[in-house]
């Protein structure tokens, strides 16, 4: 017997980008000074959609940058001789600018601390905020997230999986219970 729950469906991934992206565009004043940075792979995409969004609610661009935080982490020894490298773009100047990072599942906070560290090598922004589509506790560093699509209740005998279109080739959030991928 599989112990997986969907807590959320495509329907309900919709509007949680669309209200991240309306509180960012809020807290702002706008997407005036706003660049996106996803963080790679799930929290690049969702970046994108966030970006779409804002696009078309300001009728402007949002400069979109991808962030692969692969040689910052703090456990690079225990995932593998062979780490893949998907590789970092961000095709513009983050001086000055308000970075909002983008991941899809906040949890000890180690990801976006290396993500903050790698930002801060291209540059000084004026502002770092964090946007997680998920967020579901167990945070072993001091790091909170600016915009949460979810908040997720978890065991550490749990993983939040989400499921997007461009990877898996379906939109939907499920919480697993370990040992169930």
């Amino acid at each position: 017997m599989e112990n997986i729950r969907k807590v959320l469906d495509s329907d309900e991934m919709e509007r949680v980008i669309t209200r991240i992206a309306h509180e960012i565009l809020e807290r702002n004043h706008g997407s005036g000074d706003v660049v996106l940075i996803g963080i790679r792979t799930g929290g690049a995409h969702i970046a994108e959609r966030i970006r779409k969004k804002i696009e078309s609610i300001e009728k402007k661009s949002v400069p979109l940058g991808l962030l692969d935080i692969t040689l910052y982490r703090d456990d690079l020894t225990e995932i593998g001789a062979q780490p893949e490298i998907k590789g970092t773009e961000i095709p513009f100047d983050m001086n000055g600018k308000i970075v909002i990072l983008v991941d899809d599942v906040l949890f000890t906070g180690r990801t976006v601390r290396c993500a903050i560290d790698q930002l801060i090598d291209f540059g000084r922004p004026r502002a770092i905020q964090l946007a997680a589509f998920v967020d579901r506790g167990h945070r072993e560093l001091p790091i909170k997230a600016d915009y949460v699509g979810k908040n997720i209740p978890t065991s550490l005998d749990e993983e939040v999986k989400v499921y997007l279109m461009e990877e898996a080739g379906k939109d939907e959030v499920c919480l697993v219970a370990k040992g169930n991928k």
